[in-house]
């Protein structure tokens, strides 16, 4: 029964009893005036009737307890528990009906609600942590170096020009790995606040990445690593993309390959692949390669692998993120195969751009 036919009912028992009472006292005062009946008679009829009213108020009141006031007292409890804090009191809308079991349900969202925005919050936190932790890590490693060299330096340790050269060239490369650093919390920011700028124009696939092989081939051939690049697209396939955000896609990739490659003789390669209505692009490396417990996980922002964790080159966590962000946006997916020792591929999609022919066209494609 609903509140509303429960209360109704309530209202009319209890205007009732007034009437009953009234009816019982004419009947008792005429009763009693007659000479012929028994004035006993006539008190055994009053506590009959006395007891008979108790009885259905205690019934009524026992009704209304369990029907409203119980339902209110759960509710009360319910929202005690959410005012600490704790949201798995659960309210089970299956043992009523009516306007409590959508009292209840309504609780019931309200709970869930809260519960996943606490664990949010709680996971944000964590992440924060870690990512200071991470990066407090990560700046004090080269702090330290670009310290120590410039203290030689001052301090005559460096006393050749081949040794002051060497000792600078060490301060520039920390303090672009400090660069480095600072751009992905820029970007980690930009992520969070969904403000990463994106300009998209149609791009020449292979024109695109025979640029970034010529830019990025100078830097590892300094570091003694093989860069190799297939095309196997046909001339002329395109995608819609940002060239500046792509680019970073790539470079990060690289970057992470430079970073763990643990070969004497070094190689990456890069590989454009025709998936019939998008293009693949693979960047495979011979490094040491990635755990497979952990290959699942890379793209998680935050995380890191125990490997890079411990060692001096670990990054702050965020960049592959950034990576796999940039993709999607992109409309694209990444993943990543990986064996321990011989090394990591990561591929990822985009869809190709298909010009629609000018006579079946509706609008023209703002996109330039």
């Amino acid at each position: 029964m609903n509140l509303k036919k429960r209360l109704t009912i309530t209202f009319i028992s209890l205007m009732s009893l007034p009437v009953i009472l009234m009816i019982t006292s004419i009947i008792v005062m005429i009763v009693y005036r007659n000479p012929q009946v028994s004035r006993s008679l006539v008190v055994e009829a009053i506590w009959v009737m006395v007891i008979i009213l108790i009885i259905y108020a205690i019934l009524l009141t026992t009704w209304v307890n369990r029907g409203v006031f119980l339902h209110i007292r759960e509710l009360n409890t319910a929202m005690d528990h959410i005012s600490e804090g704790d949201f798995d009191y659960v309210l089970d809308a299956s043992q009523v009906d009516g306007e409590f079991a959508e009292l209840f349900k309504s609780y019931e969202d309200m709970r869930l609600r809260l519960k996943e925005s606490s664990e949010d919050r709680l996971r944000d936190e964590a992440q924060n942590r870690e990512l200071i932790s991470n990066i407090t890590h990560d700046l004090k490693t080269p702090i330290t170096s670009i310290k120590g060299y410039a203290e030689g330096i001052i301090d005559g340790v460096a006393d050749t020009d081949e040794k002051k050269d060497r000792y600078i060239r060490t301060i520039y490369d920390k303090t672009k790995d400090l660069d480095r650093l600072l751009n992905e919390l820029t970007y980690y920011s930009s992520i969070d606040n969904n403000k990463i700028p994106y300009n998209f124009h149609r791009i020449d696939v292979g024109e695109f990445f025979a640029d970034c092989v010529e830019e990025v081939g100078i830097d590892l051939e300094n570091k003694d690593i093989e860069l190799i690049y297939e095309n196997l697209l046909q001339p002329g396939t395109r995608i819609i993309a940002d060239p500046i955000q792509l680019r970073k896609v790539i470079n990060n990739i690289i970057g992470n390959s430079v970073k763990y490659m643990n070969k004497s003789h070094g190689e990456i390669s890069i590989r454009l692949l025709d998936a019939v209505d998008s293009v693949r692009i693979e960047i495979e490396d011979n490094g040491k390669g990635i755990a497979s417990k952990d290959l699942s996980n890379i793209f998680e922002r935050f995380y890191r692998t125990d490997a890079s964790r411990n060692s001096a080159q670990g990054g702050s966590g965020i960049g592959l993120s950034i990576v796999r962000k940039i993709i999607e946006d992109h409309g694209g997916y990444i993943w990543a195969t990986s064996k321990e020792g011989e090394g990591t591929c990561m591929h990822f999609v985009i869809r190709k751009y298909i010009e629609v022919p000018a006579d079946n066209s509706g609008d023209e494609n703002n996109i330039d």
